[in-house]
Formats: structure tokens, sequence, C-alpha cells
């Protein structure tokens, strides 16, 4: 977004996302409704005012999936602006460990759930994961 856009940046927002992988693979879900609808991306969304990154990772990862996180760890951040809608958010990235199965909890925000191999993901990727990616980060080997 340059000085030319009459539209103003809100923001930035501290954003989370939930890097789950298991057996190899990253967990995504395709994007509906809001910004990035149709895109593919990690579990998250906004961190509530006093609550701590790592906890609302794992509450986002329960209300979008259904999985319950057993570990939490930061890996990196990004700053992710979304130019059409004005937005601006910091998004902070944990890897985590979880148990159970995906499942859509919230249909007006993600279409599904699946298992991808990290260097076969699909497109098109929702900004942040596109992020993540540029930055240099790889699953650790060995993650499950």
């Amino acid at each position: 977004m340059d000085a030319s856009d009459d539209q103003l940046l809100r923001g930035p927002f501290v954003g989370t996302s939930a890097v789950v992988v298991r057996d190899g693979q990253v967990l995504l879900g395709r994007r509906l409704g809001a910004h990035g609808a149709g895109q593919w991306s990690f579990p998250g969304g906004k961190v509530d005012a006093g609550e701590s990154p790592a906890d609302a990772t794992a509450r986002e990862l329960a209300e979008e999936t259904g999985l319950v996180a057993t570990a939490v760890t930061p890996i990196g951040w990004t700053s992710d602006v979304f130019a059409a809608e004005g937005l601006h958010f910091v998004t902070l990235h944990h890897l985590v460990v979880a148990t159970g199965e995906p499942t859509v909890r919230e249909p007006d925000k993600v279409e599904g759930w699946s298992w991808h191999e990290w260097d076969a993901l699909p497109d098109p990727l929702f900004g942040p994961v596109q992020a993540l990616i540029a930055d240099g980060w790889r699953p650790p080997t060995g993650t499950s």
C-alpha cells in the first residue's frame, strides 16, 4: 500500500498461527470469508488483550479444529499487510504438538482441514504462510 491509496491500514494487530506437524505433514485449511478467502492457511487468529501468544495459539487451534495443544513453541514472526482490506498483522508463528483429529468447527471461516507435505504445499498460500516460508523456516526433522 503506498501513500496514494485512500485507505489507511488498521493495526498492526497481533495474530498467531499454529503450525501443527504430524508424521512429516503440516495441517492447513482452505480459508472462507474475511481476508485470504480461497487460500491455504495454518489455524490461527488474533491474540486477545491480556492473553499470551501461546495461550491464543492453543485457543484458536481448539476453536477452529478441535485439536488440543500439548506443546506450543514460538518459531518466528512475520509482518503481514492485507492492503485490499486495509489490515496489518504481526503474526506470531508457533510449532504445536496436538492430540486429536482436525474437524471443521467454524464452517464460516474454513472449508476443511488436511495434511500436506512441506515441500508440496497447495496453492494459493495465505500471506503469513508464504512469509514464513520466505524467511526460510522449515519443520524440524522428526516432528510429530
